[in-house]
């Protein structure tokens, strides 16, 4: 048996083989085990900085993951977008409380949420928001007290990279815009072409959010659909809300369209459906544009394809990092370096003569 002096806890190796910690802080007394003395060892030292930090020690009672979660999203959700706080109760819902919401906080140790992520290793994304999720969730706990540490800090995060999306050269863009040019659909795929706006940011358009004398929209709202309902809500970021000037070919495309909406009809929304005005499903703009690009012969691009697009042309041709980030509406420039790195001009001989001059004799 090997104990430790008061006011640091005690370790001793129990009959049945485990090691037992434990620590006692305002006569309020915690126990934690471990295989090995190491493991039991390391979990006294969590108690121990919970205890120096906050001056108590967790007390998760008899608390499951379940309620936990139910805890982070209801505190959580009030400041995510209607999409984002869907994604995290669906997340929730699907993988991570049927293999472990009911398992109690004290046993939820890292070997298990290591078994989870396995069975999502051949989809890394999913892998990745699971282990997003359960770690945000286990930071609560631990602010909370209910913890003594989040067990994720002890697991490999899940590592995932998009695919680069296939782009389109010059060229190809513009037989797609110039073949599409009269079908129903062709102002829709210009706009986002020349705009850079998201899809969801160009079916929220209104015609008060369009100056076509100044060959300028607003964007300040996007449209996603939610569990079978359309919500509109402000675009992703606070930095979406704002003023995009258009090229003539983009303001002319807009002419047209309002032309083709009041012959329909009319109506706010500057693209809409066919058959009742209504907001356009993002599935129908999909659709239309995969058929257009096999039958004029095109690799398969999205309409999100043709933000990429335009974000990455305007890059090659030098434009500064912040002002492609402003116009596409990102929260800094970081993301967009994040995400358009391999569109940079590789090209450093401007760099190269000028360390060429500040070393020169």
């Amino acid at each position: 048996m090997d104990r430790r002096s008061v006011g640091e806890g005690t370790i001793f190796q129990r009959q049945d083989g485990r090691w037992q910690a434990s620590l006692q802080v305002d006569g309020r007394r915690k126990t934690v085990y471990g295989k090995t003395r190491t493991e039991a060892a390391g979990k006294l030292a969590e108690l121990q900085r919970q205890a120096s930090t906050t001056g108590t020690i967790p007390s998760p009672g008899r608390r499951t993951l379940n309620v936990l979660l139910d805890a982070w999203l209801e505190i959580k959700a009030p400041h995510l977008k209607p999409k984002t706080a869907h994604d995290y109760r669906h997340t929730c819902d699907r993988y991570i409380r049927p293999a472990l919401g009911k398992t109690l906080l004290t046993r939820l140790e890292p070997a298990r949420i290591e078994r989870l992520l396995a069975r999502h290793h051949a989809h890394p994304r999913t892998a990745q928001k699971v282990y997003l999720r359960l770690s945000q969730a286990l930071a609560l706990a631990v602010r909370w007290g209910w913890l003594a540490s989040n067990p994720c800090d002890r697991v490999d995060a899940p590592r995932y990279r998009a695919k680069r999306k296939t782009l389109w050269t010059p060229e190809q863009l513009r037989r797609f815009l110039d073949a599409t040019r009269d079908h129903w659909l062709g102002a829709l795929w210009t706009f986002l072409a020349y705009s850079g706006c998201r899809l969801g940011e160009a079916l929220a358009l209104t015609w008060q959010d369009v100056d076509l004398g100044a060959g300028r929209v607003v964007v300040c709202k996007a449209v996603q659909r939610i569990e079978g309902h359309w919500v509109v809500s402000e675009p992703k970021t606070q930095a979406g809300i704002r003023a995009i000037t258009l090229p003539a070919e983009a303001t002319e495309a807009l002419r047209r369209q309002a032309e083709r909406r009041l012959a329909s009809g009319g109506g706010p929304l500057v693209f809409a459906a066919q058959r009742d005005g209504e907001l356009l499903a993002h599935t129908t703009v999909q659709a239309a544009m995969r058929r257009a690009c096999k039958r004029l012969g095109l690799p398969k691009v999205t309409p999100h394809g043709l933000r990429h697009l335009h974000a990455s042309l305007l890059l090659a041709q030098g434009l500064p990092i912040p002002a492609v980030s402003q116009r596409l509406g990102h929260a800094n420039s970081a993301v967009t370096m994040a995400i358009y790195a391999h569109a940079l001009n590789k090209d450093d001989s401007a760099a190269t003569a000028a360390i060429g001059r500040a070393l020169a004799r």
